[in-house]
């Protein structure tokens, strides 16, 4: 695989958010983008997987499809694996590990099928195995159809790199990047964040705004592989599309140490001029000065029955704040019980698929401009 031979892309994204993602990788300019089970794909060369990782802000990770062949027994296996130019790829003195996942194919043990692939790797480039590699060689093995891929993120792309303080179980700054455009945020429109926690929601909206590449202060693991051009990259990253928004973001919560989480990471990416976090509770909440936009929140969910009783007031409390005080705002709410998003008593649209958080399936309520 040379620097300007085409082949599929991966783009990784939450189970049910797939659509979304492929809206936006289209609207970055990639080719053909479709949605999948678990992602969008596309193609293009290296240098369109080095622009996935820097611009594209709902992928979680961006996999680089290098080879695919059919297998139904260990030694085959084995055999296509040394058969890849891997020296076009993996460089001999950087450690790699290999991921394995076999479903409905002869081959069945997912160890055993890395164990093949990393050892093929290793006598033919010379290249060390080690379990905390940076580059992950990863194999899917799916109805005996083998397919290996190069992930070229590494750390999976919602640690932007400039977000250091986060508060309990935070939203992945991928997801809320979907949800804001799920909720037709395009970048023109001021955003309210009532519980904003650690900024995430305010952040990633004054970037959009912003035209703030998401993978601009991160470091990537293709930048390890052996045909990485780090002058083209240099070029890359320098190139400026950035831009004063013309409104403000705005992020509110009852808890002190959240608002000075979210001042201390909207410093770090670079946008503070641009948001204005402040301490309050939802009764005391009022909306900005000047035309309405975007009310987006993540509230608690309640894991257990009692904990769900006992945030109803707040659901409430919340619903009646903005039925009355932000006419002609949208409102977007993230929630994991419907009981609890119907206390709010707002007027929300038909909900898509759940989407997997934290360990839940979240849903996200949206409605009209408020009347």
């Amino acid at each position: 695989m040379t620097k300007n031979e085409d082949f599929e892309i991966f783009l990784a994204a939450p189970p049910g958010l797939e659509s979304v993602l492929c809206t936006e990788v289209g609207l970055k300019g990639f080719k053909h983008p479709k949605a999948v089970p678990g992602g969008v794909v596309t193609r293009g060369s290296w240098p369109d997987v080095w622009r996935a990782n820097l611009w594209v802000r709902g992928a979680s990770r961006v996999l680089a499809r290098i080879v695919s062949f059919r297998v139904v027994h260990l030694a085959q296996l084995d055999d296509r694996a040394r058969d890849v130019e891997w020296a076009k790829i993996l460089r001999p003195d950087v450690p790699f590990r290999v991921e394995a996942s076999c479903s409905a194919s002869r081959i069945y043990h997912s160890g055993a099928a890395a164990e093949r692939i990393e050892n093929a790797i290793k006598q033919k480039l010379g290249a060390p195995v080690a379990p905390d590699a940076e580059i992950i060689v990863r194999a899917r093995i799916e109805h005996d159809i083998c397919t290996i891929s190069v992930d070229s993120s590494g750390v999976l792309l919602h640690r932007r790199g400039h977000k250091e303080a986060v508060n309990r179980a935070p939203l992945r700054e991928t997801m809320a990047s979907l949800f804001l455009r799920q909720c037709g945020y395009g970048g023109s429109e001021p955003v309210l964040d009532p519980m904003c926690g650690s900024g995430t929601f305010v952040i990633e909206a004054a970037e959009i705004a912003a035209r703030l590449n998401p993978g601009r202060s991160r470091h990537f693991a293709f930048e390890r592989l052996a045909n990485f051009d780090e002058a083209a990259w240099a070029q890359m990253r320098e190139a400026k599309s950035a831009r004063i928004p013309s409104v403000q973001f705005y992020g509110r919560d009852r808890d002190a140490g959240a608002i000075t989480m979210s001042r201390a990471n909207a410093e770090r990416a670079g946008i503070s001029d641009y948001t204005d976090f402040q301490q309050g509770t939802i009764s005391e909440l009022t909306p900005p000065e000047g035309a309405p936009g975007l009310v987006i929140v993540n509230p608690p969910y309640g894991t257990r029955i009692g904990e769900k009783k006992k945030l109803a007031p707040l659901y409430r409390t919340l619903g009646r704040v903005l039925r009355e005080r932000f006419t002609g705002w949208r409102v977007g709410m993230i929630a994991a019980e419907a009981r609890l998003a119907e206390a709010t008593e707002l007027p929300f649209l038909p909900t898509s698929a759940p989407v997997p958080h934290g360990g839940l399936r979240v849903s996200l309520y949206r409605t009209e401009p408020l009347s």
